[in-house]
C-alpha cells in the first residue's frame, strides 16, 4: 500500500522545517538541501522525506529525542516537542539535568575539547534543551562563532536565536517588524530597545505564513518570518530567552559569549 503525502496546516515536521530553513539556507546546520525545506514548509506537505531531512540536523535532532523521551512521547517530531525546542513550553521541565548533561557530553564533548568543563557548567546553572541555550551556551564552545560564514559573532548570536517581532507593515514579499536586538556591553548580553527591521516573508513564491497584517506577532529566525505566534508562545519564547541570558550573564564563571566577544 502506498502512503500518500499528507497536507496539513500545522504539524511538528512542518514547524521544524520552517524554523530550520533559515540557518540551513545560510550553511550553518543540517543537510545541504535547503530548497527542500523551503518547499516543504511552504507547501504544507508531510511525507517521510521531510522526517529524513529533520534527522539530518545533528544539532537539533538530539534535543528533540531528549525532550520526547523525557516527556513519554514516542515521536521526536511531535508538535509539542518541536515547539518546546524552538519556542519553549512545559515539556522542557520534564528533562532531567543528568540526562541533559549526558546528551550534551555525547554530542558536543569532543567538539568542545578542553572547553568542555565550561560548556558543561551550564547544566547545573539551569540550562534547558531550548534553542536559546544552544545558541548562547553551545555555539561559543564548538566553533560556531568563528566567522566561516562571514557573519560577526554577535550577529550570529542575535540572528540565530528565535526572536519575537510585531508586524508594522507588509510590502509584498517582505514585512517590517519591530523587535529587540541582542547587544553586548563588554561583559553582558542584553536585549536592546525595539527597532524596526525588514524580514523575508516569501522568496520565489514560497513562504511560511500567509496573510500577514500589522500587529501580528511573528517568530523570526535569521531574516525570515517562520510563523505567526500566539500570546502564550510569545511569553514562553521571551521567558526562555531571558532565562538563558540570565544564566549566561550571572551564573557561569566562564560565559561562552564573553569569551568570544570580550
Amino acid at each position: 500500500m502506498t502512503t500518500e503525502p499528507s497536507r496539513v496546516t500545522a504539524s511538528g515536521p512542518l514547524m521544524f522545517a520552517r524554523y530550520a530553513y533559515p540557518p540551513n539556507e545560510r550553511g550553518y546546520c543540517g543537510p545541504a538541501d535547503s530548497r527542500a525545506l523551503l518547499e516543504y514548509g511552504a507547501a504544507g506537505v508531510v511525507d517521510p522525506g521531510l522526517a529524513d531531512l529533520a534527522r539530518g540536523f545533528s544539532g537539533a535532532w538530539p534535543y528533540l529525542q531528549l525532550i520526547a523521551a523525557a516527556s513519554g512521547i514516542a515521536e521526536p517530531l511531535d508538535h509539542r516537542v518541536v515547539e518546546a525546542y524552538w519556542i519553549g513550553n512545559e515539556l522542557l521541565d520534564s528533562v532531567d539535568v543528568t540526562h541533559l548533561g549526558n546528551a550534551l557530553r555525547d554530542r558536543f564533548g569532543a567538539a568542545a575539547g578542553a572547553s568542555w568543563p565550561h560548556l558543561a557548567a551550564a547544566v547545573p546553572a539551569g540550562a534547558r534543551p531550548h534553542h536559546s541555550f544552544h545558541v548562547f551556551g553551545i555555539y561559543p564552545w564548538v566553533g560556531m562563532l568563528r566567522g566561516e560564514h562571514g557573519d560577526h559573532p554577535l550577529q550570529v548570536l542575535d540572528r540565530c536565536r528565535i526572536r519575537e517581532g510585531r508586524v508594522v507593515a507588509v510590502h509584498g514579499d517582505s514585512v517590517v517588524v519591530r523587535s529587540r536586538r541582542l547587544l553586548f556591553d563588554g561583559r553582558r548580553l542584553h536585549l536592546g530597545p525595539e527597532v524596526e527591521e525588514t524580514a523575508v516573508a516569501r522568496v520565489d513564491g514560497y513562504g511560511f505564513v500567509a496573510d500577514l497584517a500589522p500587529d501580528d506577532w511573528v517568530a523570526l529566525h535569521w531574516d525570515w518570518v517562520c510563523d505567526r505566534i500566539t500570546t502564550r508562545q510569545r511569553r514562553n519564547l521571551e521567558r526562555h530567552t531571558r532565562h538563558h541570558l540570565d544564566m549566561t550573564n550571572e551564573h557561569l564563571s566562564h560565559p561562552g559569549p564573553q569569551a568570544v566577544l570580550g
